[in-house]
């Protein structure tokens, strides 16, 4: 999967979007069976690396769960999927948008109204909730998650973090998930919140042996994917007809099963 990195320029910075339009963030697009794409021949899908099972690099290649549903999405406009990577909160406030970056988000993203103002939401397609992960020998209970002094990792702009505030918890925040991993792996914090199937992920590797989940804990979120808000409705219909084929068929079985293991009852949507 081809990838490419999103210039700070490109990013954000609201003084910069101008320059972002008439130059690189803004290519020669075409509209294809009533989908307006920002590139010609291509579906470019923005996320933020890396965020396993559902997006992560692999040798040269771009792969994960949203990636493979995405690629079916691709497959019926007839184009293939480029992925361009950025910062979360970019694609949460809709910004990567506002400069014609890309078509669709998909970043393991949680439907939530803040967002849902400022982006178009497809049908969810995934269940998830927040979980925290400990090391195994760390003196933490679930008692001690009511406690202000937990000193807790987050992932900036995300729904973890909004949840380890309203807890009352002393956050520590990182740019991205495998930052935030280090952190807890290294004592900096006494654990971090992440979304369920990617601390599950992370359990499977040898690596993170002396680490596990604390129990009594697993909020109730929904992802989506997302395009830019009114602007591309054929395409929100398309991603929306993909989820509810796949699940019928099968496909979303399979590539659930091929990302996380066997699928859950509470998965099946």
């Amino acid at each position: 999967m081809h990838l490419v990195t999103l210039s700070r320029a490109c990013a954000v910075p609201a003084a910069a979007m101008t320059a972002c339009l008439l130059t690189a963030c803004a290519p020669a697009g075409q509209t294809v069976r009533g989908v307006h794409l920002v590139a010609r021949g291509t579906l470019t899908t923005c996320t933020h690396l890396p965020y396993a099972p559902f997006q992560f690099q692999r040798g040269k290649a771009i792969v994960g769960f949203d990636v493979d549903l995405i690629d079916l999405v691709a497959r019926r406009l007839g184009v293939r999927q480029k992925i361009i990577d950025t910062r979360f909160t970019a694609i949460t406030s809709g910004e990567v948008f506002a400069v014609a970056a890309c078509d669709l988000a998909a970043a393991g993203m949680t439907v939530n109204p803040q967002r849902a103002a400022v982006v178009d939401f497809s049908r969810p397609y995934f269940e998830s909730g927040q979980v925290l992960m400990v090391r195994r020998d760390a003196r933490v209970t679930p008692d001690a998650t009511g406690s202000g002094a937990l000193r807790v990792g987050v992932v900036v702009g995300t729904t973890g973090q909004a949840y380890a505030r309203h807890q009352g918890w002393q956050t520590k925040g990182y740019e991205n998930a495998t930052t935030e991993l280090d952190a807890l792996r290294t004592g900096q914090v006494d654990a971090l919140i992440q979304d369920d199937p990617v601390v599950r992920y992370w359990l499977t590797d040898e690596a993170n042996a002396d680490f596990t989940l604390l129990p009594g804990l697993r909020t109730r979120e929904q992802y989506g994917f997302a395009v830019r808000k009114g602007h591309n409705p054929a395409l929100l219909r398309l991603i929306d007809d993909v989820i509810a084929q796949i699940r019928r068929d099968g496909t979303y079985r399979r590539t659930y099963e091929r990302w996380m293991g066997p699928m859950p009852p509470e998965a099946t949507g």
